[in-house]
């Protein structure tokens, strides 16, 4: 039996309004009443397997991210989920994170891993062919498939499970590189949150713990030369931090910008890595301007962090009612009777399926009450009703989700200022 106390009865409401509150915002229950994805034990514990519309709102983060991330150079490509065990020894992911990892499969006589994560393959296809200076900083980004052993305690919906798709890239640069391509992230990380209105967040630089040789990889002037490196970036750039020791990759430190959520503790979305070892264990080099091979500077970032926690973390800070452009259902349209109003209701529902829009039409045969009610509670961000004047007008009368007012206008303007909202990202 567990209980708790508070000195006044106002710091129990308190306390039991928060717990309301957190129940209300969890993304498993919005996910769930919204049909955006599922779990079932027959596929697996901490194996999400997103609905159609989970998926919508997934590919346009995709969309969103890939767009950002191509106008600044960066080229994408798609590996194989799993890889030899040769290939994570010599990234020295078996060493130090096989705990994390799936166990090993045995197949004509080759080992082989679900991978955890997917630097090793960006290496190998960095390795494919000789680099200049010239060419460099190549930027190499993937929204990867990854898998991780989580514990059967710490699996929670889409927020943190076994498989799920980072958001990922890794930048090769030259040291002379690392502090512009470095803010490059840092624009691109602040750049997004903007569009997301995230504002409370915190930057934190992880470090290794150097009495930990288990760990991290076994090299102090590597270890050195790397944090010294990124605090010296930082500070230059003037970002506010903290440090942490024991929570960088065991290849190297890292700056993760941690956020703070409407309910619960502070989650990581974004992180950006200096390595210095992966380049090396791969034997990487480039042509520098002296003819002399050199090796060349990784940096590991995500964004988004995984798609999927995103979704989880914008979910509860919305309370599934999402901005239009990134929703899964923008527009229902309910025909008041269908004998009379059907025609004219499919005619505008096709319309907008021509110009993009995710719509739905709801012809049931079901009061108009019990439709509207439904898509209030669907959170579709605008309910068209369309009844006698809007077919004999040619208009459309709107409801925007969370309030009473109707609204009437022509077809084009409804269209104009949905793809104004979508544009601004509203």
């Amino acid at each position: 039996i567990y209980g708790v106390c508070f000195p006044t009865a106002e710091e129990l409401e308190e306390h039991l309004s928060l717990l309301e509150e957190a129940k209300e915002r969890d993304h498993r229950k919005i996910g769930k009443e919204m049909e955006i994805f599922m779990v079932d034990d027959l596929i697996g514990r901490g194996l999400p397997m997103y609905l159609p519309k989970g998926y919508a709102i997934w590919q346009k983060l995709e969309r969103y991210i890939k767009q950002k991330e191509k106008k600044l150079g960066y080229l994408h490509v798609l590996t194989p989920a799993i890889g030899t065990v040769n290939l994570y020894k010599t990234s020295g992911h078996w060493d130090h994170y096989k705990e994390n990892m799936f166990p090993q499969m045995e197949m004509d006589g080759e080992s082989f891993v679900l991978r955890p994560m997917n630097c090793p393959h960006h290496m190998m296809i960095y390795a494919n062919k000789l680099h200049s200076y010239k060419n460099l900083p190549i930027r190499i980004g993937e929204i990867a498939h990854d898998f991780r052993y989580e514990a059967s305690g710490a699996v929670k919906g889409i927020e943190r499970g076994r498989h799920f798709c980072q958001n990922d890239a890794h930048l090769f640069v030259t040291p002379e590189q690392i502090k512009s391509e470095f803010k490059g992230v840092i624009d691109l990380i602040l750049d997004v949150y903007k569009d997301f209105n995230i504002t409370d967040y915190r930057c934190v630089l992880s470090l290794r713990d150097p009495e930990d040789k288990e760990k991290y990889h076994d090299d102090d002037e590597m270890w050195n030369k790397a944090e010294n490196e990124l605090r010296e970036v930082m500070n230059e750039l003037g970002i506010e931090y903290t440090e942490e020791i024991g929570e960088a990759a065991f290849y190297g430190p890292k700056l993760d910008v941690n956020v703070k959520p409407a309910i619960g503790n502070e989650i990581t979305l974004s992180t950006c890595q200096l390595d210095f070892c992966l380049p090396a264990k791969f034997n990487l080099t480039y042509v520098a301007e002296d003819g002399t091979k050199k090796t060349p500077v990784v940096l590991h970032r995500a964004i988004l962090g995984s798609l999927d926690r995103f979704m989880a973390y914008i979910l509860e800070e919305t309370k599934g009612n999402l901005p239009l452009w990134l929703a899964p259902t923008q527009v229902k349209v309910l025909p008041v009777k269908n004998e009379y109003h059907l025609d004219y209701a499919n005619e505008i529902y096709q319309l907008l399926l021509d110009e993009g829009f995710e719509v739905e039409l709801d012809s049931r045969d079901e009061k108009l009450g019990y439709r509207i009610r439904e898509a209030q509670m669907q959170k579709a961000n605008y309910i068209l009703v369309l009844g006698n004047n809007e077919r004999d007008e040619r208009t459309v009368t709107y409801r925007k989700h969370g309030e009473q007012k109707a609204t009437t206008v022509t077809i084009d303007e409804f269209v104009s200022m949905l793809k104004q909202q979508i544009k601004d990202k509203k």
